[in-house]
């Protein structure tokens, strides 16, 4: 596997990920400051990286991002992608036995034994890290929908997919990302933690665990800790705080009101910011009733574009 063969593959997600933002990357891009295209040495940093669609499309896109930091509170997703920066081949090598065994299996119900065995292994967390990137993307590429799930012990709890011929092992793929997370520092931890890496012109993308529009929703169940009502407001304040302090931040998040009208919960809470409504249509969803088209807020506040905040006012 050459370098030639990396150049031709475009780095883009490895995993499927609920709330990915690929479809909405053109929209992003306007949203993005007209300095973001002028500065020279431009810091990149997103505290909620999940599935790492924006990532790989900005370092690809603006390559005076001179430095870049991705963060997430998951530590198997954070440690896939370290073992893909680090470990490419070892990666590979793993992946491709995994692919080899399942495809060889056949059968559905000797498939869903093998998957529910690697579910159970993945959940035991006494694994090498090449062991537990494997599994988390074997999981991802076989499971139900492509859902990351964990239940209040911590444990990934979605069921067998039915997949006839899944590729569990792009090995072109994981060469490309790898090669462009050559220049990123990975993080897992609390997403104010990375208030220590700004540097310049610093630039914040927030894609947090979405507000869940109903009872039923599960925006944020990819990590056993809850990300309430109370996470949202503290995440806020941390927007404003960067805001304030010369930083340029944008933010995405579930619209309330896009499902009940009264919901002024984030119209509220970012009052002092200009919000943006995106349509987007959400793939990966139990209910199939549910995979529509659906309104998504965008706060994009570079600092230009910041209305007076109460903060400014009452200083």
């Amino acid at each position: 596997m050459g370098v030639q063969t990396i150049i031709k593959t475009k780095a883009k997600p490895f995993l499927k990920w609920t709330g990915g933002k690929t479809q909405l990357l053109p929209t992003i891009d306007t949203f993005l400051p007209e300095a973001f295209q002028k500065e020279n040495e431009i810091t990149y940093i997103e505290p909620f990286v999940g599935g790492g669609a924006m990532i790989f499309f900005m370092l690809q896109k603006y390559p005076n991002i001179k430095r870049a930091v991705i963060n997430d509170i998951n530590p198997h997703l954070i440690k896939t992608y370290t073992v893909i920066r680090d470990n490419p081949i070892l990666l590979i090598d793993y992946l491709g036995e995994l692919q080899t065994t399942f495809r060889a299996i056949g059968e559905y119900e000797a498939q869903k034994e093998f998957y529910l065995d690697i579910r159970s292994r993945f959940n035991q967390h006494s694994l090498s890290n090449i062991e537990e990137a494997a599994y988390m993307i074997f999981l991802n590429r076989t499971c139900f929908n492509g859902l990351y799930r964990e239940n209040s012990k911590g444990k990934f709890n979605v069921p067998f997919g039915r997949y006839s011929n899944p590729t569990i092992c792009d090995d072109t793929l994981i060469l490309a990302d790898s090669a462009l997370l050559q220049k990123v520092e990975i993080l897992n931890g609390d997403f104010s933690e990375t208030e220590s890496f700004i540097n310049g012109y610093t630039f914040f993308y927030f894609d947090p665990p979405y507000r869940p529009l109903n009872s039923t929703s599960s925006f944020n169940s990819y990590v056993k800790e809850d990300f309430g009502d109370n996470e949202q407001i503290r995440l806020k304040d941390f927007y404003t705080y960067l805001s304030l302090h010369g930083c340029h931040v944008m933010l995405s998040n579930s619209d309330g009101k896009s499902h009940n009208e009264n919901d002024m919960f984030f119209d509220n809470l970012y009052s002092d910011f200009i919000i943006e409504r995106v349509y987007t249509k959400r793939r990966i969803n139990a209910d199939a009733s549910k995979r529509g088209l659906l309104s998504e807020l965008f706060i994009p506040t570079a600092r230009e574009k910041i209305r007076f905040c109460r903060t400014l006012k009452e200083a």
